[in-house]
């Protein structure tokens, strides 16, 4: 019996998997944002905040806040056939910034929530990638009761690098996040092609 091309099976496309991180404040919205996303079912290390906690976690404009992620937030989507991401959330608060290092192995780059009626809290994540040299995007999240500010003095207020992604989105909507997740991998790939020609070049 005769094959024809047309009877040939694709073979499966092997998918290549990257790890992105989800870093920012306590309360910014990081589990919301991998819960919008994620095509599975998320893992979360959620605890409810307690009386003994008050003293070191700052819920000053998250009030309603009753959980904290106390290890990692996880949870995957794929963006094209060939194109799958990990997600991991990291925990906001001091005291589990100890994670952080384990938590960063291996990753492509990083998405750092802001929040703008707390943008302070964002330097800590901006200061810890930038001092690993790890990529990263910044994504405001525009919470509905938030005042609304201009890109660039957002990107002032937080003194970040020219080259830096800065976006709005919203972490409760699919779509919105797909998007801040394609600019932080676009934003590894150029940055590792410009080292590499820079490398190759000495």
């Amino acid at each position: 019996m005769a094959f024809g091309r047309s009877s040939r099976r694709k073979r499966p496309v092997e998918p290549v998997t990257l790890k992105i991180l989800v870093a920012g404040g306590f309360g910014v919205g990081k589990t919301t944002l991998v819960g919008a996303v994620s095509e599975i079912r998320p893992l979360r290390t959620e605890e409810r905040l307690s009386e003994a906690g008050r003293p070191v976690d700052d819920v000053a404009g998250v009030e309603t806040k009753s959980t904290t992620t106390v290890a990692m937030d996880f949870g995957r989507i794929t963006l094209r056939e060939d194109l799958v991401l990990y997600l991991f959330g990291t925990p906001g608060q001091d005291r589990f910034w100890f994670l952080w290092d384990e938590l960063a192995q291996g990753a492509l780059g990083a998405v750092v929530l802001a929040d703008t009626r707390r943008l302070e809290d964002s330097f800590a994540a901006i200061d810890y990638f930038e001092r690993r040299g790890l990529p990263f995007t910044v994504a405001v999240n525009c919470f509905d009761d938030a005042a609304r500010y201009p890109a660039d003095a957002v990107r002032s207020a937080l003194d970040l690098d020219p080259d830096v992604p800065l976006m709005m989105t919203d972490a409760r909507d699919r779509e919105a996040v797909k998007d801040v997740l394609v600019a932080v991998v676009e934003h590894a790939m150029v940055l590792s092609e410009r080292r590499r020609r820079a490398t190759v070049s000495i």
